[in-house]
């Protein structure tokens, strides 16, 4: 397989580009998202059973299935039931701390503040069908839940059955609705409603590059988390790393898809090899061989060795990864160097597969270099904010010739009345 190592500097700018500039896929998939997108605003359910149809090719007897999540749980393999209530768990706990309180104070007699108030009803997107991701169910209905949404609806693709897991989960999680539909037709059948669907506020959850063009689409018409790419790692690594946890780390994150972005930065020329060895020896064990191997030989993933740590934390912040792994003898320092990340794994023993699933932080994030302007998915996602204000008589006659005097800089002289009203007597 060729991925050799390279050293930082010797990156041309075509090459630098390809790992910086990593591409979600939206812009070739819009076309074709937007004539979805209006079948299902003209033909409401009867396109939902044609385009699943279609792409999923599932004859629906039905779309909403909300009752079939009933008891799901007690059904799954009780191993399996106990690991997603443990992570449930721990996701709810991580999410709990995130939830802001509502506060006044006061200055000088102005009664200042914010209040909290969950959105109303929300959609999950899960990626699915006869594949399961519970987690990802976990991911976007925990949160909501800890927010206080009123009502959360799940969209899953369809399958003849449904994976087991994935029922188990939404109920596990407390999904209020759930609909069997997938791809873009369900982004569009949450933005706009159908007979079976009730429209919503906000769309959050991962997908495929039809999902992501559907979610960028409906923008502005409905509000989402982000827009999500391929998964990525960045490994930042020095002498003290272990090449074969590195290394795994990188393979777990290329199963996910063929333009999955994976990359090391070390410090260490060693170790860069040994990554590339273990890559070579992990490789022929792992299931999904043949998707990894084509992620890493995409020209989006690397093994990199950087002059200095200064030089490898400065190509981490111009990545912006979703994960970033720091595996050196000093994390701390190396992630006091770095502002834009998705989520951060510090140290040996923190495999970003353990965040993908259990710590109780959310997988939901940025990609495409988007950590550098959001954050991933958390329970401010499902909250608005108001300021509150009262204003007692003094202090508005402090504040009233500043206000007025703006007030009639920028022409608004009714906005200057509504001050001087309220002064005049004085």
């Amino acid at each position: 397989m060729q991925l050799p190592p390279t050293e930082l500097t010797d990156l041309g700018p075509d090459r630098r580009e390809a790992l910086i500039e990593r591409d979600s896929g939206v812009e070739s998939e819009r076309e074709t998202v937007r004539d979805i997108i209006a079948q299902v605003q003209e033909d409401r359910d009867l396109a939902l059973y044609e385009l699943s149809s279609r792409f999923d090719d599932v004859d629906l007897d039905r779309i909403e299935i909300t009752d079939r999540v009933a008891g799901a749980a007690a059904a799954i393999d009780p191993a399996v039931r106990t690991a997603i209530e443990e992570a449930a768990a721990n996701i709810r706990t991580f999410h709990e701390e995130q939830v802001p309180t509502d506060w006044r104070a006061n200055f000088d007699g102005r009664e200042l503040g914010r209040r909290f108030r969950p959105l109303e009803r929300v959609g999950v997107y899960a990626p699915g069908g006869t594949a399961a991701y519970p987690s990802s169910v976990l991911m976007g209905v925990v949160p909501a839940k800890v927010a206080g949404v009123e009502e959360i609806a799940v969209a899953t693709p369809p399958a003849e059955e449904l994976h087991p897991a994935t029922l188990a989960a939404i109920e596990i999680a407390g999904a209020d609705a759930v609909y069997q539909i997938g791809g873009a037709q369900a982004i569009a059948a949450l933005a706009y409603g159908t007979e079976s669907v009730d429209p919503v506020q906000k769309i959050v959850g991962p997908g495929n590059r039809f999902v992501t063009a559907a979610k960028a689409e409906v923008q502005g018409d409905v509000t989402i988390d982000f827009l999500a790419g391929a998964s990525e790692l960045l490994a930042i690594a020095d002498e003290t790393a272990d090449p074969d946890a590195v290394a795994t780390d990188m393979l777990a994150q290329a199963e996910h898809d063929p333009d999955s972005s994976v990359v090391t930065v070390t410090t260490d020329e060693s170790i860069a090899a040994s990554v590339r060895t273990a890559i070579d020896e992990q490789l022929q064990e792992r299931d999904r061989a043949e998707t990894i191997r084509a992620a890493l030989e995409g020209s989006q993933s690397a093994i990199l060795v950087a002059d200095s740590m200064t030089e490898a934390t400065e190509f981490a912040e111009a990545y912006a990864a979703e994960h970033l792994s720091i595996q050196t003898v000093a994390e701390e320092a190396v992630l006091d160097k770095i502002d834009s990340a998705g989520s951060v794994f510090l140290g040996a023993n923190t495999p970003v597969a353990a965040g993908d699933y259990a710590t109780g932080t959310n997988h939901v994030l940025p990609t495409g270099g988007q950590a550098k302007l959001v954050g991933g998915l958390s329970v401010d996602t499902f909250l608005r904010a108001t300021t509150v204000q009262r204003l007692d008589r003094d202090a508005l006659g402090d504040l009233g010739e500043t206000v007025m005097t703006l007030a009639k800089t920028e022409g608004l002289d009714a906005h200057e009345a509504s001050v001087d009203v309220r002064l005049a007597d004085e």
